[in-house]
């Protein structure tokens, strides 16, 4: 019998691994002081764990050591030597700066930031589209403040929140930073500042921030959001519209938006007010961006959306309800995990060109992660090394005395 391409050559876990750099881990680890009092568990050693309590959904420090003594026999295919103890694991989570799992994952996001991109959005406007948003993850400690008030019975849980933004042709997180639940989003817009100018950003409305919008116009970065009801403003000049431009399109005017102490500053924007017909749902939008189509601006705002798909896909693919450490740095720690594990079957899923519902990869390399089959031949082709086999055996028994034997049962 021939020997299957599918089933040969590294554990699955080995081939994810393959895109992160060792030498980089190390010279991060090393300019960020992670190696420091350490005798064996290192930066890469660690982060291969966490990835694995990340890629199999383990969720107490237990499971994850019981999951490593199930694949002894394999762990040196990962560059572990040696068993990790809870208490080290423990202690690591604890101890190590997150920041080098976050300059680790920018760090392969930069490198293979290339294999993301979507040929799909033709659109340069759309390819130089960034969207902004945040998640919260509630705690079960009161480790960070939550949000709302205090409950009259029990005590209230804590929260983190991860700021978040992506650009939308790749579909993955290109910054993160984290805060107490409680923090309001607005503080974190100036995050965008680094942006090059002409890039677009869109938000919701929570962002909110007219002095950061005004910072925007004088860097040439061009803003995309919804106008809040009680926001203050004069109209200046209303547009005509085209008559080619889409029938949602009620009304586009320029506007001054009045902010800051008793509103004493101005700001220059331009109001669109949409109709939505297949949702029947008025939509107002502000903008600093005068060039563009009212129906562009209404659909760049529509694909903001697209990081709400994203937070859902993370959840359930890598549902962060349990932490392995009850502080803030293990907390951080294991969510840059998740998103590295993520941004590593997204970059799998960009090398394969069959198409795979991004759940059904997650599951698959989840329960096959440690056995030995080549993930892009099996992913391209699932039912060859099956087909093979019978051809195999249609081979064996065509010259046999009783070839009607061969698929008898019993």
């Amino acid at each position: 019998m021939g020997k299957s391409t599918n089933f040969s050559g590294q554990p699955i876990f080995n081939q994810l691994l393959s895109f992160i750099d060792k030498n980089e881990v190390k010279n991060i680890a090393k300019r960020n002081g992670a190696e420091r009092y350490v005798k064996k568990f290192s930066t890469y050693n660690h982060l291969v764990v966490m990835l694995f309590a990340a890629l199999e959904g383990y969720s107490s420090l237990r499971e994850v050591i019981l999951g490593l003594l199930a694949n002894a026999h394999k762990l040196s295919h990962l560059g572990l030597s040696y068993l990790v103890k809870r208490s080290t694991l423990s202690e690591a989570n604890l101890r190590r700066t997150s920041k080098v799992f976050e300059e680790i994952y920018l760090s392969v996001y930069r490198q293979h930031a290339p294999s993301l991109a979507d040929s799909q959005l033709s659109d340069s406007d759309l390819k130089r589209l960034y969207i902004m948003d945040s998640s919260t993850l509630s705690l079960f400690k009161d480790i960070l403040k939550g949000v709302g008030r205090n409950p009259k019975q029990g005590k209230k849980k804590g929260g983190i929140k991860a700021h978040t933004l992506i650009k939308a042709s790749e579909n993955v997180p290109c910054l993160v930073r984290y805060s107490a639940a409680a923090r309001h989003d607005h503080l974190f817009l100036k995050e965008a500042m680094n942006l090059a100018a002409g890039s677009i950003i869109t938000f919701d409305k929570g962002y909110v921030d007219y002095e950061q919008y005004e910072q925007f116009t004088q860097q040439s970065i061009w803003y995309v959001t919804r106008l809040k009801d009680n926001a203050l403003y004069k109209a200046q000049v209303e547009y005509d519209i085209p008559d080619e431009a889409d029938t949602g399109v009620l009304k586009d005017e320029e506007i001054t938006v009045s902010y800051g102490e008793n509103k004493a500053k101005e700001h220059r924007a331009r109001r669109i007010a949409y109709w939505d017909s297949k949702n029947e749902r008025l939509f107002e939008f502000i903008t600093n961006n005068f060039e563009l189509p009212a129906e562009k601006i209404a659909l760049i705002y529509k694909k903001r959306w697209q990081i709400e798909l994203l937070f859902k896909q993370l959840k359930q693919n890598f549902p962060l309800k349990y932490f392995l450490g009850d502080n803030e740095n293990a907390i951080e720690l294991q969510i840059w995990a998740a998103l590295l594990a993520n941004l590593l079957i997204t970059l799998v899923r960009s090398k394969v060109k069959r198409s795979w519902a991004f759940s059904n990869l997650v599951s698959l390399i989840s329960k096959q992660l440690m056995n030995y089959i080549n993930v892009y031949s099996f992913l391209e082709d699932p039912e060859k090394s099956w087909l093979k086999i019978i051809e195999e055996n249609n081979d064996t028994y065509q010259n046999s005395l009783f070839p009607e034997m061969k698929g008898a049962s019993f």
